[in-house]
């Protein structure tokens, strides 16, 4: 009998994230010690850590971990992981904390526990040296650079106990899956060949060609939405998600699509993140991660394809799951349909290209949009919340940069 993928770097998913009796010992332990208030970054991968996105990591990473990830790509245990997953804090307050100690680490909303950590080991890093290996560049605009270099002098290491999923499932209900949640929903619709969507912004009409032509070969897509931070001017997921869930409804066929989100920020780090993603959706149960262009890209600081490219460089057998490329895609009047670059053989003349940057534009000036670029569905929820924002945020969008999937 044919069975789902297996996770990431063995055969059972490692969630961090304790219950019952146990969590409740540890959160009134928790209360007792000595705490620390994460970052946006830091609580969206605590969460992955608890509901076992990031098996098989126990926790945040040390020196060694560290230096692997941003040189080789893997742990100092030899585990392939393509972003370094670290919890930093100012020098002064890790003058504090003592190796070999415990702390409480609270979410950076309101203070309520997010988890507890043994520190292992405190170690500074070269913060530009992550950043041109990992981001591919030291640009101060880039905001994955701008995320690392505001981080504190030193990093804390050792393994977590997850006590609380940091709100997500409260504010998202249902569309908040666990690896284990998404998998046992693939088992109930006879899923075992699932392909992965990544996406930060609403899904129009290249975006749903891209989950139609996986549909054709595999049992079914997951859509699995950001529901982190992201930058400004970039669509919240609350609207996001139901503009998503509108064109499901509409224009697919029931029983292909499985909707949901994840707790991460966005990085921007390109074909490293789609790497990253690979990761956890393999966690997730998808044996494939759809891969187009620009993959988790931001303004020009990756090529089009090179989220492509770099599965192709790592290590054979690195990873179970695999990438799904697909080219430029987009409405090509002379086709009279959707099609790629590697399907249309007509010019630029007659292929609708609309980036990111230039929809918002339109969206937030109220200017008509092409029904060949996105369904009438998604863009009357859109157009609603453009609406609702006021002339500063609507500024934001018209300024910020291209944004990908």
């Amino acid at each position: 009998m044919a069975r789902l993928i297996h996770p990431h770097g063995g055969d059972s998913l490692k969630p961090l994230m304790l219950a019952g009796d146990a969590l409740a010992a540890e959160q009134a332990r928790a209360r007792t010690l000595p705490s620390i208030r994460v970052s946006s970054r830091e609580k969206g991968d605590l969460v992955m850590l608890g509901i076992g996105g990031f098996t098989p990591l126990d926790g945040f990473m040390t020196r060694a971990d560290w230096a692997g990830v941003c040189d080789g790509m893997h742990t100092a245990s030899g585990v392939f992981w393509p972003i370094p997953i670290t919890l930093s804090v100012d020098a002064e307050r890790a003058g504090s904390i003592a190796v070999g100690g415990e702390i409480a680490l609270l979410d950076p909303d309101d203070d309520s526990l997010l988890a507890t950590l043994r520190v292992t080991e405190k170690y500074a890093i070269d913060k530009a040296h992550e950043c041109s290996t990992v981001y591919r560049t030291t640009d101060g605009e880039h905001p994955g650079v701008q995320m690392v270099m505001a981080q504190g002098e030193v990093n804390l290491a050792g393994p977590v106990k997850v006590l609380s999923d940091g709100g997500f499932k409260a504010a998202y209900g249902g569309l908040f899956m666990t690896p284990a949640e998404t998998r046992a929903e693939f088992e109930r619709l006879g899923w075992t060949r699932v392909a992965a969507f990544q996406t930060r912004n609403p899904m129009h009409r290249s975006h749903e060609y891209l989950a139609k032509v996986a549909i054709e070969t595999c049992d079914g897509v997951l859509v699995h939405s950001l529901l982190g931070a992201l930058k400004p001017g970039d669509i919240p997921a609350d609207v996001r998600t139901r503009a998503i869930g509108k064109l499901i409804e509409k224009h697919f066929v029931p029983g292909t699509v499985v909707q949901a989100g994840y707790p991460l920020d966005m990085r921007y780090a390109g074909p490293r993140e789609a790497l990253l993603h690979a990761v956890f959706r393999q966690n997730y149960g998808c044996a494939y991660q759809i891969i187009g262009r620009d993959h988790a890209g931001v303004g020009s600081y990756y090529g089009p394809f090179d989220a492509h490219h770099i599965f192709d460089e790592i290590p054979k057998g690195a990873l179970a799951i695999e990438p799904m490329k697909i080219d430029w895609t987009f409405w090509c009047y002379a086709c009279g349909g959707m099609a790629s670059a590697r399907t249309c053989p007509h010019g630029e003349a007659d292929r609708l290209l609309v980036s990111g940057t230039k929809l918002r534009k339109w969206l937030s000036e109220g200017a008509p949009v092409p029904a060949e670029f996105s369904r009438p569905e998604v863009l009357d929820i859109l157009r609603e919340y453009y609406a609702s924002i006021d002339e500063k945020d609507k500024v934001e969008v018209k300024l910020s940069g291209h944004s990908a999937k």
